[in-house]
């Protein structure tokens, strides 16, 4: 796959999972599409562990894997951005 693809994949996988997961997450069609690219990967590693095709070009079955991972992605944001600012300073009373 070429760079251009990955820019589309990127940006259709993160804006679809930015959808599905509303929230406050980090911002901008770069971060957008940088969240989709990797997240292509992390996708394309679940399902290439489970027997399944990955990330093979700008399809249906690449851009759902795309979602996943990017979900998987904003999730595991979540969860450590989430615990940081919980376990900040305490405030004496």
């Amino acid at each position: 796959m070429g760079i251009v693809s990955w820019i589309i994949i990127g940006l259709i996988a993160g804006a679809l999972a930015k959808l599905i997961l509303p929230g406050d997450d980090p911002g901008g069609i770069i971060v957008t599409i940088i969240i989709g690219i990797v997240g292509a990967i992390i996708g394309g590693i679940v399902v290439g562990a489970f027997g399944g095709p990955g990330v093979t070009g700008v399809n249906v079955s690449s851009i759902i894997v795309a979602i996943i991972g990017a979900i998987i992605l904003l999730l595991l944001y979540r969860l450590f951005v989430g615990r940081t600012a919980r376990g900040g300073r305490r405030r004496r009373t």
